[in-house]
This record gives C-alpha cells, sequence and structure tokens, in this order.
C-alpha cells in the first residue's frame, strides 16, 4: 500500500508500518517525506528496518520529488543531489526502487519560455538519474502523471524509458493517471511486462469528467468504472509479475479509521486481482 491512501491520518512511519501489515498487506510505499520527518525527529532507520522485517513487509518503492527533469542545470544537479539522498534512505530499509515523477515541470506555469523539454531531452536526464541509481542499488521509476504537460501519455513514457538507452530504465503507471492523462488502457500491451515492476492500483468514478476528475476522486478498486479486471488480466497474459500498490487521496475516507481504510482497501484489491486472474486464465485456456 502507498501510505497516501492514509495521510489525512497523519501517522507515524511505525504507525504507518503497523497499520499496513494488520491490514493484511505484504508490501509498502512509503513517501520520503515522512520517512525524513521520522528521522529528523530523532528515529532510527535500523529500528524501522527491523519494525519492516518482523511484520514481514517488503519496501516495494517510495515516494519522492527530486526535481532531475527540470531545464535549470543547478536546479537539476541540486535535485539530483536530493534523489542520491532519498535512494540512500530507501537503500537502508531495503527497497529497491522508487517512483522519479516530472516534478518541476508538472504544472505549464512552472515552464519557461521554452515550453517543456523535449522527450530527447528527458530521456538524457532520466539516464542521468539511472547511473545514480545505479550506484545506489535503487530504480528510479519514470512515473506517469496524467495532469502534467508531460510524461502524462503512455506513449510518452514509452519513448522517454527508450531514449534512456539504460538497461534498467523501467515504469510506474496508474490506472487513475492513465484515465487521466487520456490514454486508453490497451496501450498498455505496448509497454513489456517485466518494465512495469510496480503499478498503482485504484479506480475512478464516471464523475466529476476527465477535465475536472483529481487526485482526491480515486476510489477503491471494483468501486469505479475502470476496467481492472479486464486490463489486469491482459496485463497477466502478457506476463505481468510486478506488484500493484494501493493508491488514494480521497478525503472522504480519512474521515474513517486508518484500519478501517486499509483493510478494506487491501480486501477489494485482493478481490479485483483474483478475479482478473481467473479471466486470465481462462483466456490461456480458450487458446490451448
Amino acid at each position: 500500500m502507498n501510505t497516501s491512501t492514509l495521510r489525512g491520518h497523519n501517522l507515524t512511519v511505525p504507525q504507518q508500518i503497523e497499520v499496513v501489515a494488520e491490514a493484511g498487506f505484504d508490501g509498502i510505499e512509503p513517501w520520503i517525506r515522512d520517512l525524513r520527518s521520522y528521522v529528523d525527529g530523532g528515529g532510527s532507520v535500523s529500528d524501522l528496518k527491523k519494525q519492516l522485517d518482523d511484520s514481514g513487509l517488503n519496501v516495494v518503492g517510495a515516494i519522492g520529488f527530486a526535481r532531475w527533469i527540470v531545464d535549470d542545470p543547478a536546479a537539476r544537479q541540486a535535485g539530483l543531489e536530493e534523489a542520491k539522498r532519498d535512494m540512500e534512505l530507501v537503500a537502508s530499509l531495503g527497497g529497491t526502487q522508487m517512483a522519479a515523477p516530472p516534478i518541476g515541470v508538472h504544472r505549464k506555469e512552472e515552464l519557461g519560455d521554452g515550453g517543456a523539454p523535449s522527450l530527447e531531452t528527458i530521456g538524457e536526464r532520466y539516464r542521468a538519474i539511472l547511473e545514480l541509481g545505479d550506484t545506489m542499488g535503487v530504480t528510479p521509476l519514470l512515473e506517469l502523471w496524467g495532469f502534467s504537460p508531460v510524461l502524462h501519455r503512455l506513449a510518452e513514457l514509452a519513448y522517454v524509458s527508450t531514449a534512456a538507452a539504460h538497461p534498467s530504465a523501467a515504469v510506474l503507471p496508474d490506472f487513475y493517471h492513465i484515465y487521466k492523462g487520456g490514454n486508453d488502457m490497451s496501450s498498455l500491451g505496448m509497454i513489456e511486462a517485466s518494465r512495469m515492476p510496480l503499478f498503482h492500483i485504484n479506480d475512478y468514478p464516471a464523475q466529476p469528467g476527465i477535465d475536472v476528475i483529481a487526485d482526491k476522486d480515486r476510489v477503491y478498486p471494483g468501486d469505479g468504472v475502470c476496467d481492472l479486471v479486464g486490463t489486469i488480466s491482459m496485463l497477466l497474459r502478457n506476463g505481468f509479475v510486478g506488484t500493484f500498490s494501493l493508491e488514494l487521496f480521497n478525503p472522504t475516507y480519512w474521515k474513517l479509521p486508518a484500519e478501517k481504510i486499509a483493510a478494506e482497501g487491501c480486501q477489494k484489491s485482493r478481490d479485483v486481482i483474483a478475479k482478473a486472474v481467473e479471466a486470465a486464465q481462462q483466456a490461456s485456456a480458450a487458446q490451448a
């Protein structure tokens, strides 16, 4: 579970780990800002690692906001230095991958007169953070943001990860962001399955419409209109063996106890995935 799902409860990282483990998840995707707050407040990384091990949770990813993609050379270098610190923290908890979103070019007002960087340029910058990841043992996953001027299309993710020309290049899709970015779920079939080691699972309602729907409108898997079963079935038939991480930002859910949100989110995610597995098996049997 991505801990954004419990964001409104302002839990400490140890509390997040406890809730996520008790709900039945086998992995956690923490936010770097929460980890930093814990450490800056005197918390011990080794204590966190022990709690994770005792709870049976793997760190499947992490959410950071290093500005690796921006045009300004000094800001970009500072972003890489921040990414290095983030990777050190993730690695110390046993993690091997983290998100690399288009932070810094994700709003039109942040872009200079020249507009967004070209996909070729982003590919070069993604390669730079991948090379940094090689030295840290942590792979930065190119993350899709449906509301961003760039990297909101699956085709852009495929292009940039290819242009990076790096063997570890991989992408981090999200069902809501695929929809928000105006993509078709079938386009996922054009991305090689092993290049999607982590995938944010969620759902979205029919309303509000695509132009105004926002992060806060995401709902539990199966409670919206996304064809999760059909899409996940396709991914499985294509060889997908990655991790699904539940990522929600719904303030309505935050009115409920954290334990209830986590438990319901886990069960609904498992239910959708189980149906997709069955559908994939039936499709394979029909082709045999």
